[in-house]
């Protein structure tokens, strides 16, 4: 473990990814760097299941709870603020954890510097998919970028928008623009880096999954989500799509009831994580070595096999 100076801990939600992060931390030395899209949200802690205030004591911790609700967070600015993490804790191991793909890849493939969009050009962009659906949007974009469209699912409404107003304002495929990133920060070649991805048996982890909310709730997720309500913030913000926060909403509004709303959030979770999963079986390559659980990559650098 000593030889390591990164570590990359990916993986799907509730499959003991930050219990592996704190793991290595404490006994390496090391800083836990999030790399989860919903965690960097302050005023959401439980709800997106960050570390403890009691497991950020543990070991230093950067880039939990950041960023306001009230703001849209993008990819660029994660990395801007991940190289300056990385740079803060210099001198120790870095162990970067969590479950957004794209987060891993623009750190170790790079990330193309995209245009200023025009803010009345998204404005329009998100009426229109308020309006008419993601699927409307997603024809439009096979019109004009049929690149895009085919990497890009039907009901994948941000990422549509995002390729819409790309092509829309330069008149160029965003694809384009991926296809000009600059190196990434992570050199996945280096014998350095050790990149790990949790992968549990399905099974394990829908129970994983549930029993995780039903502690959330009893740490009170439900007056996370009565707290951002009453902010009043534009639901198309990245912070009030973060799972749980539409069903605790119904349930705070009396549309249905406490049983209903985990049901529900449960079933979202499970989706989501299906969606994790298969990103990075199909995204991740041979660097990655692949465990079932925390214990078991634990066992491994126990044993020297990492």
């Amino acid at each position: 473990m000593a030889a390591y100076k990164t570590f990359l801990i990916a993986g799907p939600t509730a499959s003991g990814k930050s219990a592996l992060a704190l793991w290595l931390a404490e006994r390496s030395g090391g800083a836990v760097l999030n790399a989860d899209s919903m965690q960097v949200y302050a005023g959401l802690p439980v709800l997106t299941a960050q570390p403890s205030v009691h497991e950020q004591a543990r070991a230093p911790h950067r880039l939990y709870g950041h960023v306001a609700p009230s703001h849209s967070y993008s990819t660029g600015r994660w990395l801007a603020d991940m190289r300056m993490a990385m740079a803060e804790a210099a001198g120790s191991p870095h162990i970067i954890v969590g479950g957004t793909g794209l987060y891993f890849t623009a750190l170790t493939k790079g990330l193309a510097e995209m245009p200023p969009i025009d803010a009345g050009l998204r404005a329009e962009l998100r009426a229109a998919l308020d309006a008419s659906g993601p699927q409307a949007l997603h024809r439009k974009l096979a019109v004009i970028d049929p690149d895009m469209a085919a990497r890009l699912g039907p009901s994948d409404g941000q990422r549509i928008i995002r390729a819409l107003e790309v092509k829309l304002q330069t008149g160029m495929s965003i694809a384009t623009f991926q296809r000009q990133a600059t190196a990434g920060d992570v050199d996945m070649a280096s014998p350095e880096v050790c990149a790990i991805v949790l992968d549990p048996p399905p099974a394990r982890l829908a129970a994983n999954i549930e029993q995780r909310f039903h502690v959330m709730m009893a740490q009170g997720a439900s007056d996370e989500v009565r707290k951002l309500v009453e902010m009043r913030l534009d639901p198309a913000l990245p912070a009030m799509k973060a799972i749980g926060v539409r069903e605790l909403a119904r349930l705070l509004g009396g549309d249905i009831s406490e049983s209903q709303a985990v049901e529900l959030a449960v079933i979202a979770t499970r989706q989501y994580a299906k969606r994790q999963r298969t990103w990075f079986r199909n995204q991740f390559g041979p660097q990655w070595r692949r465990f079932a659980s925390a214990d078991a990559a634990i066992d491994a650098i126990r044993d020297r096999e990492l």
